[in-house]
Formats: structure tokens, C-alpha cells, sequence
């Protein structure tokens, strides 16, 4: 077991992860997948520990922001398929049903963390790592970017770690039926063009420009993102009626913040609000 097990005590900077890289700069932390020399794949370890991370995120107070991103040139090439795939063939059901509710809970823990999550992908983005640039708030993506969600080419159902429920929601159903029948690749200019990429830019400054991205998140009235975010997730089961009177009672906490005062106040006297957050 690693720190991250201590998440309710110590705060993300402190955290030594063993399968991932992670600094701190401000009110930004940055997640690198770190294994260049296989592109970056997930193991039972490193899927156990990240999702302690996004867990103890929930109980941060300093990060107001996280960047994904992958070391070498690659987002990340999903399962190990020797540290992964070869030992799921040799389980029976209960342990892969223990395995599959596990990496569910990385993708809810993402989901459920007050933090926008900007994903900074470039190179090969496949299987599980598709689902963690899936399961991020904004995704930034180069020309060199591929995206695919391989989960057929191993014999195994599209539907994985949420991605039946948010990828149509993402790119729509149709191109979602598509890439999850065939698993084909999605590259760089077409991923923006469908949506799946917030944006595209040049391979050497992706990383930056998530992280300038996350810190002018960072630097916004995080309440009522954290707000925005936790609506975002709610409101894909409610009815119309039902949204609005939830953004109702959401927006009417928001009002009650500092920060909302803070942004009247700048704005009477002709200034831009400085946000605390609270």
C-alpha cells in the first residue's frame, strides 16, 4: 500500500506515488502516467493508486486543479497486457468482476472529485487510457494524437469503465457505436472535430497549455466550478424539470459564497474579482 492510502490525512503535495509521477505547482497538480518505455500502461497497482489519489482530491483544500498527462510521448497504451491481460485469462468470474468494479471506481473517483480534470494527451491514448481522457472534465490533444478504444480487438464488450454512458455524451451515439464496435483509431484533428478534444495543439505544448488552462481554473470561483462539475454529472438522469429546479437550489448556494460578492463588488468598482474560492 502506498501514501496514497493516508488520503484523508495528507494533503496531494506530500503524496510519493510509486506508479505515477505527480508534482505540485500552486493551485495545479499534475498526474504523469510514467512508464515511456511501454508507453505508459496501467497495472493493477497504478489503477489502485491513482484512484486513491482522485479519492484524496476530494478532501484537498490547496489543488484546485489536476492535469493527466503521460511521460515520452504518449498518453498512456491502457491495460499492461502482460501485467493486466494475461492474469485476467486465468481468473474466474468473481475475481474479474473484483477487477472490473475496480476500474470502475477510477473512472467515479475522476468523476466525483470537485477538480476539473484536464487530460494533455498526446501520442497513443487506447483502451483504459481512452477511458481516463474520457472520464477528465477537458481534453487537449496534438496532431499526433490517437485515440482508440481497443476493448473489441481483445475480444471484450465497448462497454468498459462507463464508456457506453459518457462517450455518446462526449462525441454523440453514432460515432460512439463506432469506435467501440470497431475500436478504430481517432486522430488528433477528427478527435477535435468530434468533440472528444477540447482542443488541438502543437505536440510540444500541450502539457503547458493544460496546466495554463488548469491554473486559470485554478484561479476562478472554484466553489461554484465544483458546483458546475457535480451539476454536470447529476443532471444526465434527471428530466429537464428536474435540472432545473437542482440548478435552482445549486445556484442559490453559489450566491451565498464570498466569491460572488467578491465579483460585485470588483465589478462596481470597475475591477477584476480576485476569487478565494469561498
Amino acid at each position: 500500500m502506498t501514501m496514497l492510502a493516508n488520503a484523508t490525512t495528507l494533503p496531494l503535495s506530500a503524496f510519493q506515488p510509486q506508479h505515477f509521477s505527480l508534482s505540485v505547482a500552486g493551485k495545479v497538480a499534475t498526474v504523469t502516467l510514467n512508464r515511456p518505455e511501454k508507453k505508459n500502461p496501467l497495472t493493477f497497482a497504478s489503477y489502485r493508486e491513482l484512484t486513491d489519489f482522485f479519492l484524496a482530491a476530494q478532501k484537498e483544500e490547496d489543488v484546485k486543479a489536476i492535469v493527466v498527462t503521460g511521460a515520452g510521448g504518449n498518453f498512456s497504451s491502457g491495460g499492461d497486457v502482460f501485467e493486466i491481460i494475461g492474469p485476467l485469462v486465468a481468473m474466474e468470474t468473481k475475481e474479474l468482476l473484483k477487477f472490473t468494479r475496480m476500474t470502475g471506481d477510477l473512472v467515479k473517483a475522476i468523476r466525483a472529485c470537485p477538480q476539473p480534470v484536464i487530460a494533455a494527451i498526446d501520442g497513443v491514448c487506447a483502451g483504459a487510457g481512452a477511458i481516463i481522457a474520457m472520464a477528465s472534465d477537458m481534453r487537449l490533444g496534438t496532431p499526433e494524437t490517437k485515440i482508440a478504444f481497443l476493448f473489441n480487438r481483445v475480444g471484450l464488450a465497448g462497454c468498459d469503465m462507463g464508456a457506453c454512458a459518457m462517450l455518446p455524451r462526449i462525441i454523440g451515439q453514432g460515432r460512439a457505436t463506432e469506435l467501440l464496435y470497431t475500436g478504430r483509431t481517432l486522430r488528433g484533428e477528427e478527435a477535435e472535430r468530434w468533440g472528444f478534444l477540447n482542443r488541438l495543439v502543437a505536440k510540444e505544448a500541450v502539457l503547458a497549455e493544460a496546466q495554463a488552462l488548469a491554473a486559470e481554473l485554478a484561479d476562478g470561483p472554484t466553489f461554484a466550478n465544483a458546483m458546475t462539475k457535480r451539476m454536470l454529472e447529476m443532471e444526465w438522469a434527471m428530466s429537464v424539470e428536474s435540472a432545473i429546479e437542482a440548478e435552482a437550489v445549486a445556484q442559490a448556494l453559489c450566491m451565498q459564497t464570498e466569491d460572488f460578492a467578491r465579483a460585485y463588488h470588483a465589478f462596481a468598482n470597475k475591477q477584476k474579482p480576485v476569487f478565494e474560492g469561498n
